[in-house]
């Protein structure tokens, strides 16, 4: 299978708060490594489906709410997942949404000021 986005980096300031705040939410563990002095925290199970993305530390890529906006696996879990949001250190930005046959997003502020997305399909 072919999927549209093959990596993706979500640029953060402070490394561990933002792997803590990832793994709180989505209630996964990552992966770190180091690429080229680049501390990195990969999604793996994504990367096991063929897509991968990471939490990236480097310096001159900035955190901003204003970039792309990435979805992130919350099938089946998203209430479960916007629940620990807050918790975590991040804020709601739009909550659990209605989007027809596709399912359910919400919008989410991290602790770096990013604004990631979450999707799950309509089970």
């Amino acid at each position: 299978m072919s999927h549209p986005i093959h990596w993706f980096e979500i640029f953060v300031t402070d490394f561990e708060r933002a792997v803590g705040f990832y793994q709180t939410v989505l209630n996964v563990d990552l992966r770190r490594e180091n690429e080229g002095g680049r501390p990195m925290a990969i999604f793996a199970s994504a990367v096991e489906e063929g897509v991968g993305g990471a939490l990236v530390r480097q310096p001159g890529r900035e955190p901003t709410d204003q970039g792309a906006l990435v979805y992130l696996d919350a099938n089946g879990k998203l209430d479960a997942c916007l629940a620990r949001v807050e918790r975590a250190g991040g804020t709601i930005v739009q909550p659990k949404t209605d989007i027809g046959p596709p399912g359910f997003i919400a919008l989410v502020r991290d602790t770096e000021g990013n604004v990631v997305g979450l999707h799950s399909e309509r089970l």
